[in-house]
């Protein structure tokens, strides 16, 4: 053939298996026999062999896989992919519902949707084709998935309408193909998946391609990352948009108008997700009109306009077998039961939390008795209580020891807490612990060295503090378990390019008492270099918002420890960053920005940028953004279609700009 028939004909067999694709997998309509699809790709797999060239990134072939990867890139997700806040019951609801109606007025609509349980992905679409797709990550750092996505047929590579969108939706395992997944699994004598939400996302994050291609994983896309210049005013409106352009929806969504609707909803889901072919662990309701949104805003974790119902936890009888000790990084002992393996939520269970001494004590836990366990929000198992019924005589009581399990020190209950506690700083427990939360993903997020990996390194003595890490080499690095030489480049690079961490990730990775994720970016933001936080003192500590007596005397105590000083010189000299390379605070007195020291709200649709963009500029020149206004609100930025909170501002006579004017003053 030749290769301007060979490019008509490729073009046109583009057409047809897209065509036949989306009836089947998006529509579940299917028009041709699969016989005549699988001739069709044949047909194109032939002509793209004999004419590389013709083969484009959006051909219906990719959907079989391609090259093994190296390594997944990591994606900044230039618009957050934030968690949603959980409701357990109705009066979470309720509550909820109070709230929205207060904010915003009682004319409220909410569009409720079945919480799919899979994975969390984002897609990017240029020009009505897809170029990217990430995990969720932690939110604000993904992993770029894109070869492995383009498996899933429901996933359109290209819409039917060229446009620039960015969509986000939740990839998962059907229960037919978990099922003949494990079956393989089985019969190869391999460890199956223990669900099909831990499938789905082993399949993604497969190096080679065709394992996830044979996996036959679906979607349902369930919102759009930015609205801006679409033409679309609610959720809603988002959703049936997505179906005309060609995605894959969840068509169980309801719009309602009152909680009793949302309520009902629930009620009828709960009775019949037995029957769906795939798994949902509970119910997402989300107010509907954008500019309620808007209005609601966000907290630092998740957004006010939406909440996720959790179905009640399924509970089953299993045995109590043993109780083992474990040692936390700060020393903490935290006893676990170990249980008779028992299903508990799609997953098989053979520990349980069982907290501390006290809450053994207060439900009588006894080796060897009839326990009921369930898992807490389906996903931490625990302990509900003991069936006394069932008791024999030959349950043993359990007492916490007195020493370490560890290391033999002596445990003592410090004033005011229920967990006994190991105090001596060289306990291996404490510091092998310690070693994996530095490496964890809010930590320094090195890839690759995990809780195993840490583990054999510090059995083998190759390390036994942090800064150790940042001198391993290849040589020592391959002689572990299951590493080889690609797996150990892959490592000492991801060590490497956590060098240049940002301080806050730092600060976090040392696991100073008290001080969490959040406290370690308020801390970085302040003092900006780490030498400056070491020589802090208590009142300076204390005058921080967010910072309490509790968390300074914990700071100051840490730093005044001479082994501290020698570890931060250390790393100091394997090249770690000690500075907050994120956006700069402000200090009011002396600032020249109209922001420093002022309360700030903002309402309405912004064109030239993002809420969260306008939150986060306003904020690194000192001021300070808030969800409503009141008397103490110095100016309201109000965007298109501004409802009312600009009319409440207008009541206050409080300042209020257009975006024309944010942005002419942001860019001074």
């Amino acid at each position: 053939m030749e290769k301007v028939a060979a490019e008509q004909r490729v073009h046109e067999l583009h057409e047809l298996l897209n065509q036949y694709n989306y009836e089947y997998h998006v529509l579940d309509k299917p028009s041709v026999p699969d016989a005549e699809y699988d001739r069709l790709m044949r047909e194109l797999l032939q002509l793209e062999d004999e004419f590389p060239e013709l083969k484009t990134e959006d051909s219906p072939s990719v959907r079989v896989g391609g090259q093994v990867l190296d390594s997944f890139q990591k994606v900044e997700h230039q618009i957050p992919m934030l968690s949603l806040g959980n409701a357990f019951n109705e009066q979470d609801l309720r509550d909820f519902d109070r709230r929205a109606r207060q904010a915003v007025g009682e004319s409220l609509s909410y569009v409720c949707e079945l919480k799919i349980d899979g994975l969390a992905v984002s897609l990017r679409y240029e020009q009505g084709r897809f170029v990217q797709g990430s995990t969720r990550g932690d939110g604000t750092i993904g992993e770029d998935i894109t070869v492995n996505l383009k498996t899933i047929r429901s996933i359109p590579l290209r819409l039917n309408k060229e446009i620039d969108i960015e969509v986000r939706g939740e990839a998962f395992m059907p229960r037919n193909s978990f099922e003949k997944l494990n079956a393989v699994r089985l019969q190869n004598e391999e460890e199956p998946f223990a669900n099909p939400r831990n499938a789905a996302a082993g399949s993604l994050r497969q190096l080679d391609p065709k394992i996830a291609a044979s996996r036959n994983l679906d979607i349902f896309l369930y919102s759009i990352a930015d609205t801006r210049n679409l033409g679309v005013d609610s959720h809603s409106d988002g959703l049936d948009m997505l179906d005309k352009v060609g995605f894959k929806t969840n068509p169980e969504r309801r719009k309602c108008t009152t909680i009793e609707e949302v309520l009902d909803y629930i009620k009828e889901w709960t009775e019949k997700r037995p029957s769906l072919k795939y798994d949902i662990d509970g119910i997402v309701i989300k107010v509907d009109s954008f500019d309620q949104q808007d209005e609601l805003g966000f907290t630092a974790k998740s957004p006010r306009w939406a909440i996720a119902y959790k179905f009640p936890a399924e509970e089953v009888v299993t045995k109590l077998i043993d109780i083992e000790l474990s040692v936390g990084r700060t020393g903490v002992i935290t006893p676990t039961a170990i249980l008779e393996p028992v299903r508990v939520a799609g997953t098989t269970v053979q520990r349980a939390s069982l907290h501390n001494e006290d809450l053994i004590r207060e439900k009588d836990i006894r080796i060897g008795d009839s326990v009921v366990v369930k898992k807490a929000g389906d996903i931490i198992p625990e302990v509900v209580n003991v069936l006394v019924e069932n008791r024999t005589g030959e349950e043993i009581e359990f007492l916490m020891p007195t020493h370490c399990p560890e290391c033999e020190s002596e445990l003592v209950r410090l004033d005011g807490e229920v967990a006994l506690r190991c105090m001596n700083p060289k306990c291996p427990a404490q510091i092998r612990e310690g070693l994996i939360h530095f490496v964890s993903r809010n930590a320094m997020n090195i890839d690759g060295l995990g809780e195993k990996v840490i583990s054999q390194l510090f059995d083998e003595q190759l390390i036994s503090d942090v800064a150790d890490i940042y001198t391993l080499t290849k040589e020592q690095l391959i002689k572990l378990e299951r590493m080889g030489e690609k797996s150990a480049d892959n490592l000492l690079s991801a060590i490497e390019v956590s060098k240049a961490n940002s301080l806050e990730k730092l600060l976090f990775g040392l696991g100073i008492r008290h001080v969490g994720a959040k406290a370690a970016k308020t801390l970085a933001q302040h003092f900006e270099i780490m030498e400056k936080l070491q020589v802090a003192t208590r009142e300076e500590l204390t005058a921080i918002n967010e910072i309490g007596e509790k968390m300074a005397d914990a700071i100051v105590t840490y730093f005044e420890l001479p082994e501290v000083h020698d570890l931060l010189n250390e790393l100091r000299e394997y090249g770690i960053n000690m500075e907050y390379k994120g956006p700069k605070l402000v200090s009011v007195e002396g600032s020249d920005s109209y922001f420093a020291g002022k309360t700030i709200v903002l309402t309405g649709k912004l064109e030239q940028m993002s809420r969260n963009e306008a939150k986060a500029e306003i904020e690194a020149l000192g001021g300070k953004v808030t969800g409503s206004v009141s008397k103490s609100t110095d100016l309201l930025i109000a965007g298109e279609a501004a409802g009312s909170k600009l009319t409440k501002a207008e009541q206050l006579q409080i300042e209020i700009w257009d975006e024309d004017r944010l942005v002419q003053e942001l860019r001074k």
